[in-house]
């Protein structure tokens, strides 16, 4: 039987090996937590790596991202398909074993990490998910959920504000099978953190309602083990360990500074660091008796068998309540689902409100809502402006976990980062709000989103100018472009309450990417409609009104800018041109649409083109050309009622009427 050092040294050589063959990364932190990770993956962690998806393991969070030979070297270790080729190929091209852990690259890794502080908010909205759903469906005698999120840090990921964000709503909402590992080892890039970071970390975390277990020795086994123990025992909280450690352990020359933590140790100190683990084995090489210590392939398949015996009663007892279960954790929709909900649509077409879209978007999750059990809502303490709170919404609090909405507070990153835990946990679709503005404070998770391709709702109210008197400081300008240049987001801007509905359908059943919804303040006009043009909504872009013969000019909107655009085409027609307008909801849908639809939206020989939105103008030079024209937004905007801006910033009938007589 190997020494649990000896273990934990397998981690520390693999990790400065694969480093040292990539010429980069950051054999530091691997070093220095590897005593900590053996303890937790070889006592504590429940999973199966031949199934790195069955639901109801422990999931694992390396939030301190840069560290990724760390799991690397567990998952090899522990039987994962990662082969020691992998470790290998290191941060080479198309490698499972890429520079930072990257989600649906490497089975196993849980969540993209990398972005400082986001990796324990994914935790936390991981942690929030086994909460809510054993609350949902766990019943007397049958805790068919009920596994443990564990996350490591480090002092980077706490000077993130995003973790005060995260952290400080884990405490209150009592998530007590969240544990953290914070590696205090007190250094980072630049050097000695007590220049830059001096918190009383434990304090801090005791404020937030965690139990904070201090001054553990991250080098001492038996210390780990018993501060782990103490975690697991307590459900009420949520739990920090902090773990003394020394960056680079076993590095003779480099270990406890800075200079390990992101470059190479070099083939001379590896020797060294070798002689000091008392590690004779040649580079890559571990021992069989090593591997066998590690392997939890057969303890693996015993806790999934076990769970699915378990799994199997529950099915016994609660036949219907198990299907649910069993559907929500597949990621399907119930049956029928489209089949309702464009009945709906068909209601709405019918129906003809002319409303805010912000209120058609909480008319639509009126209608959803009762059909997806699966939504786990919220807004960023702006439910009464987000229009976010529907009818069946019930909120997630300490007490009562069983809700499906949650109150964020004003959180609008941590939201966000959390959405991205709760999709990637499973069992749930989230969807979040905040003011558009407000996206800028979210805007890497939303990237994050994307990059994993979460099926993630961001919902974004006061679309524009158009919010008013609150002035340019909550006027959106350019955030629709960066979301609309976000590769695998999908955005939409729907003009009425028709569109509205078919963007939350679409958002629904995407399942490759997430979506951003984006929804109007000011009243929107219905804008008629046959079957076939609300069929086409889905699209992206269709043709809302058109014209005898080839069409002069086209005129192409979105959001509160259609009803003006139809109106400049209904002057324009009336002085004999023939006009089309194009509705372009989602521009991303219309770009993955075949050739021939987009010819027929957007025919190539007619040039005269203009687009109309308020927004920022430059993203519309991609579908008006060099010959066409657009009535965007250039500036920042300025504080006055809704109508006077739209005037004075140019979104009026007759100066879209002027810039396409001045095309023609």
């Amino acid at each position: 039987m190997s020494s649990r050092r000896e273990l934990a040294n397998a981690i520390r050589a693999l990790s400065m090996d694969a480093v040292q063959k990539a010429k980069s990364g950051h054999p530091g932190a691997p070093m220095g937590m590897a005593d900590i990770a053996e303890v937790l993956w070889n006592d504590f962690m429940k999973h199966n790596p031949a199934n790195p998806y069955w639901f109801d393991r422990d999931r694992f969070v390396l939030s301190n991202g840069h560290g990724s030979m760390l799991i690397y070297s567990l998952l090899h270790l522990t039987g994962y398909d990662v082969s020691i080729e992998d470790l290998k190929n290191f941060r080479q091209l198309h490698s499972k074993t890429a520079g930072h852990p990257e989600y649906s690259y490497c089975p196993g890794v849980e969540t993209t990490t990398g972005p400082l502080g986001q990796g324990i908010t994914n935790a936390v909205g991981m942690a929030l998910a086994e909460k809510v759903l054993a609350a949902q469906f766990n019943r007397d005698d049958h805790d068919i959920i009920d596994h443990h999120t564990y996350a490591f840090l480090g002092d980077g990921c706490l000077m993130e504000g995003i973790s005060h964000e995260a952290c400080s709503l884990a405490g209150t909402l009592g998530l007590g099978k969240l544990i953290a590992f914070w590696d205090d080892n007190g250094i980072s890039i630049d050097g000695e953190v007590e220049g830059w970071f001096t918190d009383n970390t434990p304090a801090r975390f005791e404020a937030y309602g965690w139990q904070v277990i201090a001054d553990i020795d991250g080098h001492d086994a038996d210390q780990i083990r018993e501060a782990i123990e103490q975690a697991r025992e307590n459900t009420q909280q949520p739990t920090l360990i902090c773990c003394k450690t020394i960056i680079g352990f076993g590095s003779p020359n480099k270990q406890g500074k800075e200079d390990c933590h992101g470059a190479p140790l070099g083939d001379d100190e590896i020797l060294l660091a070798r002689e000091q683990l008392q590690w004779p084995h040649l580079p890559f090489q571990i021992p069989g008796e090593i591997y066998d210590d590690w392997n939890a392939l057969e303890a693996g398949q015993y806790a999934e068998n076990e769970w699915n015996d378990r799994l199997a009663a529950y099915q016994s007892a609660y036949p219907e309540l198990a299907a649910e279960l069993v559907r929500r954790l597949a990621g399907d929709l119930p049956d029928n689902f489209e089949q309702q909900v464009d009945a709906w649509i068909a209601e709405v077409a019918a129906k003809g409100d002319t409303i805010a879209s912000r209120k058609a978007s909480q008319n639509a999750l009126n209608a959803l809502g009762p059909i997806l059990p699966e939504f786990l809502g919220g807004s960023a303490d702006l439910a009464g402006s987000n229009l976010t709170l529907w009818s069946g919404a019930k909120g997630v609090n300490r007490e009562d976990a069983s809700g499906n909405y949650m109150y964020y507070g004003v959180r609008e990153f941590g939201m966000s980062a959390m959405m991205n835990g709760i999709a990637l946990h499973g069992g749930f679709i989230p969807y979040g709000a905040t003011f558009l503005v407000f996206m800028e404070y979210a805007r890497n998770a939303v990237r994050m989103a994307s990059l994993m391709k979460q099926r993630v709702i961001f919902v974004y109210t006061h679309d524009s100018i158009g919010l008013g008197e609150d002035g340019p400081t909550h006027q959106p300008v350019e955030q629709i472009s960066n979301l609309r240049h976000t590769p695998n987001m999908e955005t939409w801007r729907p003009c009425d309450a028709v569109e509205s509905a078919v963007s939350w359908k679409s958002a629904v059943m995407r399942t490759d990417g997430p979506s951003a919804l984006i929804f109007s303040r000011q009243n929107l006009p219905h804008q008629p409609r046959s079957n076939e043009q609300v069929a086409a909504v889905a699209r992206g872009a269709y043709v809302l009104t058109d014209c005898e013969g080839t069409p002069e000019i086209i005129l192409m909107a979105t959001g509160s800018e259609v009803a003006l655009t139809v109106s400049a085409a209904e002057t324009l027609t009336a002085e004999g041109r023939r006009v089309r307008v194009v509705s372009m909801p989602c521009t991303e849908r219309f770009d993955k649409q075949d050739a021939n639809y987009r010819e027929a939206v957007l025919p190539a020989a007619v040039t005269a083109r203009v687009a109309v939105e308020a927004a920022q103008a430059d993203f519309w030079f991609k579908y008006v050309g060099l010959n066409g024209a657009i009535v965007g937004m250039r500036s920042f905007g300025e504080s006055a009622p809704a109508g006077a801006l739209f005037e004075y910033f140019g979104f009026t009938t007759e100066n879209v009427v002027n810039t396409a007589r001045e095309l023609l």
